[in-house]
């Protein structure tokens, strides 16, 4: 405090120097003799003129040093970077930070990633799901294909009129690399199970073991005799524990909160045409958590190695 106290007096002295100084100067019409007698240099005086000439007495206060270009400063190219891949996909600064360091060569912290999205008001999610408490024992298994979960997320969106629509994403997920495959069907039903299983088994480049479902109607008698069928086992997961299915439920909120929110609905053609750039996207582009930045493709080829 007596530090600060006789810094603000220093400066009010060299403020009130100047001032007599320059009054000087004006009073005697020679601003060279008016440097000789205070015994001032020359470019100090003009320094103070110039600045007192611009701003009036408020010039020459001491004003705190500014750097006008800071050593560690992000260019505005990343920033710009950041707020771009944040608007368009929705992810996290962990995640910002990966994909910006594996597709752009660019490494910045996350913390720097979470101050740039702060400062443009985007440090907040839209419509985040709220937080529920855990009361299961995550695991995760290691050979791909050995689970594959698989659930049913309702969709209400509206057409060009404004009418409300009602779809069904059918989600399989795989237990060991979070490899997904999305279909969107009009109808919820045993027969459209069964068609999504097929496309499951198709898109997958591994082989099933066990897919495992809640006890919806849609995956009843008629589905599981199919998947039984296919060499496939079938389990049900015990009633009201969505949470032994937690990876497809899971995966079910960040396609809300990453590619729905973001959705224009048109039609169901574009509909999922844009469902299947997104499952594209999911699997071979985007950094997953669980993995530390590893899309579930590089997962599995890790795994299949």
């Amino acid at each position: 405090m007596e530090k600060l106290v006789q810094r603000l007096v220093r400066d009010e002295l060299k403020y009130r120097k100047k001032l007599l100084v320059l009054e000087y100067a004006r009073g005697i019409g020679n601003n060279a003799e008016a440097c000789r007698d205070f015994n001032i240099p020359d470019s100090s005086f003009y320094e103070w003129k110039k600045a007192y000439e611009k701003e009036g007495k408020a010039g020459l206060r001491r004003k705190r040093p500014v750097a006008y270009s800071h050593p560690k400063k992000i260019p505005i190219q990343v920033a710009e970077k950041i707020l771009q891949i944040r608007r368009a996909y929705q992810l996290g600064p962990e995640r910002i930070m990966w994909y910006l360091e594996r597709y752009h060569g660019i490494s910045v912290s996350e913390s720097t990633v979470y101050r740039i999205l702060a400062r443009n008001g985007l440090n907040r999610l839209a419509k985040t799901a709220p937080r529920r408490a855990l009361h299961t024992k995550r695991y995760a298994k290691t050979v791909p294909g050995h689970h594959i979960q698989v659930d049913v997320k309702f969709l209400t969106l509206k057409d060009d009129e404004g009418h409300k629509v009602r779809r069904y994403q059918y989600t399989a997920i795989d237990d060991a690399t979070r490899v997904r495959a999305l279909q969107i069907y009009r109808k919820h039903n045993q027969q459209c199970a069964i068609e999504f299983i097929n496309y499951v088994i198709e898109k997958f480049p591994f082989r099933i073991n066990t897919i495992r479902t809640d006890r919806g109607h849609e995956f009843q008698a008629k589905f599981h005799w199919h998947v039984e069928d296919q060499g496939m086992k079938h389990v049900y997961i015990k009633p009201r524990s969505p949470q032994l299915n937690g990876k497809v439920e899971r995966s079910h909120r960040t396609d809300q909160q990453e590619f729905y929110q973001l959705l224009t609905y048109t039609d169901d053609v574009d509909l999922n045409r844009k469902l299947e750039a997104w499952e594209q996207f999911y699997n071979y582009d985007r950094p997953h958590g669980a993995f530390a930045g590893k899309t579930p493709y590089e997962v599995l080829r890790s795994l299949l190695n």
